[in-house]
């Protein structure tokens, strides 16, 4: 999103960035379901929080170059023993820095809020006592490469005169216990607001907001009564949160504006799927309170229903058509930045604003299991351009869609009656596997499909309640279905294996071309026919066809040769190349910008990048999170035609976001600059030097042509499943102790 050479030019980006973010369209002030009309606050929770560690001024300074121009920076005020107000998001000092390395001595337990507290704290230390003490990440899961580069802990005098946020929101969340110790915040802010503007205070302690209010203006600085847990208890009243929230009266009194948890107005079930939204914001609304919204963060899973998308999550709470919050807190303010300026108010036919062809590899396969034909019609309906069938074959050769030629990765054979005839097939580099070749249609059909977790060692799981649902679809069928799907351009037909399956007896190549024949793809030109696979060979056989032909890179690379690509120009008009190839990485960090995009199409090869996901596990830190900054890299920033992507909604409107068209693009729809993020790391924290990926030459392309079809006798099984011994394969020992001990009766009789 910007280009670091050191923090000053992190500084003078601020500049131009706060610039152009006031530039912002307008076009929508009028459809804001906010309390004032407003566009809802992009609340920055100690800054870039989601990436750099929390409350640090790095974290302040990225907030302030990268979030809409009037961003507030969220200051979590702690109190040294002296007096002096600091902003760290935990009152042990031990969870977000390293004074447990300094102060090895200086642990301690302490009451807060009636709970004991093992750690280090603010009231032990003068503030210049923590000057050598500098910020670390405080949440494992982040990327603790940041934690070399020396970030003292910050005043809030700091925060504001370094920093200058156009707005400033001070949490005070633990009155009671600095005040059972002598020092009070409420003396802090007082003073402090001599000299800082404070926009908004917020606190979940009725007595402070009731002590301070009337010692400011409420044009200048808005108190907000901030909601803990429906069952904690709020100390002034002894009542819980949650029947606090049921009398919004009262708050009104004391307060004009509440802070909930993101629950609060979306709850979910135990399942993690959304429940109905409560009437919080209405309710709010309808008693004069503004109301915001906390604990949003990219990193974390959300509910199902946003399918890992985190555009899609805060969209529900500002643009849903009922309501919109006035406000939302979180550790990567960028995306809501982007979700308030570029991606709401949209209509699904608006325009697109870039061109980019969006391609499912197996249809919608991040919300249903892949090649189903609920995968499909969801892809179409999300707003895919060409839906991809990748295409096998069954024992009664029968083509049909699934993303494996192995069965166990994307159905519940391994489950079925048919686990007893898994096979080791090293020509497929397969262990144990059960492929389509050894089950008829009817046999496969006779499976329920399942949704591939990529991610499930990160416990990131798709639509667990549809992870068996759908049918799956033969060639034909899927032909037929795309065809009338007048939202759909094309498809693009996957085939891989044809060398091994002709060994088998099964013409996969034509097999495909006498169902496009049949499907009438052969003599129309309404939708657009790929056939891509990684295999030189297979698009050799499809070179006299009018369809376009797309070779596969499965390789990560750093380069190609020039007599590469002329080789790729005799049998391919496109490419399919990886995300590393395009932008190499080193322990998920950005490293550099390839030309391998520029070498192609400037041979006029049509260029495509897979396999993009929304899960923020499968990205770069450096597109935080957020699948959309994602997309908006490869498109704009590398310039590709088009993504192979398992989640098409995303693209779909990534592509019709508005600030696309804008003359001079936001911060937060820019593309990276590579490396730009090293830029903040301490030499000794730099991520370890990989291998670099290959270059892709020409004896890398060309291929030997496909075998003949093997003549082999159909069997007399009936059509029932017997593993053949493939060429190069064995049978794989899966059966229960029954079928081994049939199997040794069988052999001795056979000696015998």
């Amino acid at each position: 999103m910007w280009n670091l050479r050191s923090i000053s030019c992190l500084l003078l980006l601020c500049c131009s960035a706060a610039f152009v973010s006031a530039q912002r369209s307008d076009n929508a002030t009028s459809k804001w379901l906010t309390l004032t009309g407003d566009a809802p606050k992009v609340i920055a929770r100690g800054g870039f929080s989601g990436l750099m560690p929390d409350s640090s001024f790095n974290a302040y300074i990225l907030a302030k170059a990268i979030s809409v121009a009037d961003w507030v920076a969220w200051c979590d005020v702690q109190l040294t023993k002296d007096g002096v107000g600091i902003c760290l998001s935990d009152i042990r000092l031990d969870n977000s820095s390293d004074v447990n390395v300094l102060f090895k001595n200086k642990q301690n337990t302490y009451l807060v809020n009636g709970v004991p507290q093992k750690g280090w704290f603010s009231v032990d230390f003068n503030f210049k006592d923590l000057a050598l003490v500098s910020l670390k990440q405080g949440v494992f899961s982040r990327s603790p490469r940041f934690d070399g580069t020396p970030q003292q802990i910050l005043t809030v005098q700091d925060v504001a005169s370094q920093v200058k946020p156009p707005g400033l929101w001070l949490n005070i969340q633990h009155d009671s216990f600095y005040s059972q110790r002598n020092l009070s915040i409420r003396s802090f802010v007082v003073s402090l607001s001599r000299s800082v503007i404070v926009n908004y205070i917020s606190s979940p302690e009725v007595n402070f907001l009731r002590s301070i209010a009337r010692r400011f203006n409420p044009r200048v600085t808005k108190f907000v009564f901030r909601f803990l847990g429906e069952d904690g208890i709020e100390p002034s009243t002894n009542q819980t949160y949650g029947s606090l929230l049921k009398n919004l009266t009262f708050v009104k009194t004391f307060a004009s504006g509440i802070l909930v948890p993101k629950h609060y107005i979306w709850p979910v079930d135990n399942s993690l799927y959304l429940q109905p939204h409560t009437s919080v914001v209405l309710d709010a609304h309808k008693e004069g309170l503004e109301i915001f919204a906390a604990d949003f963060a990219n990193d974390v899973p959300s509910a199902y229903n946003y399918s890992y998308d985190p555009v899609a999550e805060y969209l529900s709470y500002i643009d849903n058509g009922d309501f919109s919050v006035d406000g939302v807190l979180s550790d990567f303010p960028l995306t809501p930045s982007s979700s308030v300026d570029c991606f709401s108010h949209l209509g699904k036919n608006d325009k697109p604003q870039v061109k980019l062809q969006i391609i499912t590899s197996e249809g919608a396969s991040g919300d249903y299991p892949g090649c189903t034909d609920l995968a499909y019609t969801k892809a179409a309906s999300d707003g895919a351009d060409v839906l991809g069938c990748p295409v096998q074959m069954t024992k009664d050769r029968v083509p049909f869609c699934l993303g494996s030629i192995n069965l166990i990765d994307k159905t519940t054979a391994a489950q079925s009656p048919f686990s007893n005839i898994a096979t080791t097939v090293p020509e497929l580099k397969i262990t144990n596997g059960i492929l389509t070749i050894n089950l008829t249609w009817t046999e496969i059909q006779s499976l329920k499909p399942a949704i591939s977790n990529r991610w499930s060692e990160f416990r990131l799981f798709r639509n667990p309640k549809a992870r068996n649902d759908g049918n799956f679809m033969s060639l034909a069928d899927f032909l037929t279905f795309a065809k009338n799907a007048t939202s759909v351009s094309g498809v693009m037909i996957s085939v891989e294996n044809a060398a091994y399956m002709a060994k088998q007896g099964l013409g996969v190549t034509g097999a495909v071309l006498d169902a496009l024949s049949k499907a009438g793809y052969n003599n129309q030109t309404a939708k657009k026919v790929l056939i891509q696979s990684t295999d030189s060979s297979v698009l050799e056989e499809f070179k006299k066809s009018s369809y376009e032909l797309v070779y596969g890179v499965g390789d990560d690379i750093r380069d190609i040769e020039s007599s590469t690509i002329l080789e790729i120009k005799t049998f391919a008009k496109s490419v399919i190349i990886t995300k590393q190839s395009v932008f190499p990485s080193e322990d998920a960090f950005i490293i550099a910008q390839t030309n391998v995009v520029q070498k192609l199409q400037s041979s006029n090869l049509t260029v495509y990048v897979q396999l993009l996901n929304n899960e923020f596990v499968s990205q770069s830190w450096d597109f935080f999170s957020d699948s959309s900054v994602e997309l908006n890299n490869y498109a704009v920033g590398a310039g590709i035609d088009g993504v192979i992507t398992e989640y098409p909604a995303t693209a779909a409107r990534y592509r019709r976001n508005r600030c696309l068209g804008f003359k001079d693009s936001p911060p937060y729809m820019t593309s990276v600059q590579p490396g730009s993020l090293l830029e903040l790391m301490a030499p000794q924290f730099l991520p370890p030097a990989e291998a670099p990926n290959p270059v892709l030459t020409e004896s890398d392309v060309v291929e030997p042509p496909l075998p003949p079809v093997a003549k082999i006798n159909p069997s007399n099984d009936n059509g029932s499943a017997i593993a053949p011994t493939p060429p190069n394969g064995q049978s794989s020992v899966v059966a229960s102790i029954l079928m081994s001990s049939v199997a040794i009766l069988l052999a001795t009789i056979m000696v015998v």
